[in-house]
């Protein structure tokens, strides 16, 4: 008689244990980072303006220095290179920390807006003149950088995908920096230096920001290590870590707490430094794939934090060591590693496959043709309204009859010299408000996403790249030098981000994080550009990127006028391939369209709508977002109706930011991009709770 075996138990998934002999590789690994850091950090020590070696720092240390020598050793570079360990330290623990507990390679206080909401919470305290000490300034940027993280975890979905955490972060941020910059404009005076601080510099004034803040980021450290078990388990699932008897969410909202605390302290202490929490973390993932000891959180986040430190004190000795010590003074570090960061990503989004697409927008209602009609009429008069309103407010108030009077050549002189500079304004405004709101349309239809926007593919980067360039370094530019200028860097960053998407026929994942990558490079370069720039242009790049038409002329509008004129007909001509390209890979396909040189055709076109429409009035942010979204819940789905209905409130929407910006705190002004992020922040969150439901 046979026996027939009981069926064998379902085996428990258990957290990762570390082979024999893990502790001693692990700490061997520990040791060569150790050793790394020291050499840098000697190296760091002995760099500056002033001639001191290694012989010098080392009679400074025991007290045996002259006193000029130990005053720069003592006062200046130990407290620089201090700064630069904790710094690195805390962001690379705190970016491995917050990706173990997302499950996301990419969490890290700069896509999260952790760093964002931090500079935000500290501008506004410098603007209203409170005076706090700095371990009150710390806690200040603790709740922005904490608000900012929630808001993006919150929204995005924990373990919901690459993308749709860039995407979330990456807006979020550039909204909050909106915010900033007007502060930077409004209060000059209050605000004076606090740019180049946001750019990341680990120079320091004595020891007295580094004794404060490493206690901090020390406590916050030890936090996490003892989190680290329930770090493992989460690792596992959440399903797993319940089963391990691991509260989730409770532990989610402590590592939370206490990575942003990490990141606040390096904040108040040396400036957002970009991308050292993405970038550590992933530069031990393939060291703890051949050392298993690695896996383990208790390994893993000291590790990231020494990775950290080498990334920071690296970037600042080949800064100095590049630049010179005269031109590194002027540098912030920062800069340096945000370039890095943004190379690494683009890298990161070559070679990831299936990152975790953002959902389609949820179903939208057809409505007739009456009612299409009916909306499109309301939308024509409602930017009828905003364009009187905008041609007759100001600094100085006019009537109808002026207008008509001007424009039959008959008006007074005031008047004709307010209209012959107020018109183009209103002009430049709604023609590039038109211009970014279909390449929005274009842009969100190519890629699928319905939280894309032309600057996610580094366009409007790009252009803002080249006109400040050209700003900071020529005299007194002319308008359509400023506009070539600013072609001339979209279309590079457009030609290097679709050359390194194009294989695999534009895939939408790739694409997209290569332009977040694109973007996060094109700014670094342009804070490297104003900080290395005297105060005047410094502030006319400002002013620039803010989204300003001041001094815009007739001639200045002519090329986004064309662009836009063009760029409809194509997309209306093409309205059929724009629902197709909008479905999916595979239906296309099957219709014998070819998907990549149809996407290829329509990202050029959006790249040059955007680029025109950066030359004529500046960078705007928001707008591609917003529109587009908005147009499609009103008339539905179909580009036929969709495009039109984008453009007249795309128009309307910078019309009345511009309108606003030179009318609500006149005699000051702020630009229409301010504006228009101050309305497209909130709206992107409320597009993010419905395409998360």
């Amino acid at each position: 008689m046979s026996v027939t075996a009981p069926p064998a138990p379902t085996p428990v998934r258990k957290a990762p244990e570390a082979p024999p002999g893990a502790p001693a590789v692990t700490a061997v690994v520990v040791l060569a980072l150790v050793a790394v850091v020291a050499v840098l950090a000697v190296v760091d020590i002995t760099q500056g303006t002033a001639a001191v070696g290694a012989g010098e720092v080392w009679k400074a240390l025991t007290g045996r220095a002259e006193p000029g020598d130990a005053s720069v050793v003592v006062a200046s570079r130990l407290p620089r290179m201090t700064a630069g360990l904790v710094v690195g330290a805390a962001l690379g623990a705190a970016g491995a920390a917050l990706q173990s507990v997302s499950r996301n390679v990419l969490a890290a206080p700069d896509t999260l807006a952790v760093n964002a909401g931090a500079y935000l919470a500290l501008g506004v305290l410098t603007v209203t003149g409170v005076s706090l000490p700095l371990l009150a300034s710390s806690g200040v940027a603790f709740v922005g950088g904490l608000a900012a993280a929630a808001v993006v975890l919150a929204l995005s979905g924990l373990g919901a995908g690459t993308v749709r955490l860039v995407l979330a972060g990456n807006a979020l941020a550039l909204g909050l920096g909106s915010v900033t910059d007007a502060l930077l404009l409004l209060f000059p005076e209050r605000t004076n230096g606090l740019y180049q601080w946001s750019q990341g510099s680990i120079a320091q004034n004595g020891f007295d920001g580094v004794r404060q803040m490493a206690p901090v980021a020390l406590a916050a450290l030890v936090g996490l290590l003892l989190a680290a078990r329930r770090l493992d388990a989460l690792a596992l699932g959440d399903d797993a870590a319940r089963g391990l008897g691991v509260p989730v969410r409770s532990t989610r909202i402590a590592v939370v707490m206490l990575t942003t605390l990490l990141a606040a302290a390096a904040v108040t202490l040396a400036g957002p430094i970009g991308f050292v929490g993405l970038c550590a973390p992933a530069l031990v993932r393939p060291l703890a794939r051949r050392f298993r000891g690695l896996l383990r959180a208790r390994a893993a986040l000291p590790v990231a934090g020494l990775t950290g430190a080498v990334l920071v004190l690296g970037s600042d000795v080949a800064l100095r060591a590049t630049a010179g010590a005269e031109s590194a003074v002027a540098v912030p570090t920062g800069v340096i590693t945000s370039v890095v960061g943004a190379v690494f990503l683009v890298v990161l989004a070559l070679r990831t496959r299936g990152a975790g697409a953002v959902a389609a927008p949820d179903r939208l209602r057809m409505p007739g043709r009456a009612a299409v009609a009916a909306v499109l009429a309301v939308l024509t008069l409602a930017l009828v309204g905003v364009v009187i309103a905008a041609v007759l407010l100001g600094d100085t108030k006019l009537l109808l009859g002026d207008v008509v009077n001007w424009a039959q050549g008959r008006g007074d002189h005031a008047v004709t010299f307010v209209l012959d500079t107020r018109v183009p304004r209103v002009l430049a405004a709604l023609l590039a408000g038109g211009a970014l709101a279909l390449s929005g349309t274009l842009v969100q239809a190519v890629t699928r996403n319905p939280l894309a926007e032309p600057g996610v593919l580094g366009v409007s980067g790009g252009a803002g790249l080249g006109a400040v360039l050209l700003v900071t370094t020529v005299s007194s530019p002319g308008t359509w030098s400023v506009a070539g200028a600013a072609f001339a860097g979209a279309a590079i960053t457009a030609a290097v981000v679709f050359g390194l998407s194009a294989r695999g026929g534009f895939e939408q994942n790739r694409l997209v994080l290569v332009g977040v990558g694109a973007a996060a490079g094109t700014s670094a370069l342009i804070s490297l550009l104003i900080v290395l720039t005297d105060p005047f242009n410094a502030t006319k790049a400002l002013t620039w990127l803010s989204g300003s038409t001041y001094g815009r002329t007739m001639p200045d509008v002519l090329p986004v006028a064309a662009v836009l004129a063009l760029g409809t007909a194509v997309a209306l001509a093409r309205r059929a391939e724009l629902d197709l390209v909008s479905l999916d890979d595979d239906t296309p396909r099957l219709l014998g369209l070819r998907l990549g040189r149809a996407r290829l055709g329509l990202l050029v076109l959006a790249v040059l709508l955007s680029a025109t429409a950066v030359a004529a009035a500046g960078t705007i942010g928001f707008v591609g977002l917003v529109a587009p979204h908005a147009a499609r819940a009103l008339v539905g789905r179909r580009h036929v109706r969709v495009v039109p209905a984008a453009i007249l409130l795309g128009a309307s929407l910078v019309c009345a930011a511009d309108l606003l910006g030179r009318t609500v705190i006149a005699p000051a002004q702020l630009g229409a991009g301010l504006m228009t992020a101050a309305i497209g922040a909130p709206y992107f969150i409320y597009l993010l709770v419905r395409t998360r439901r």
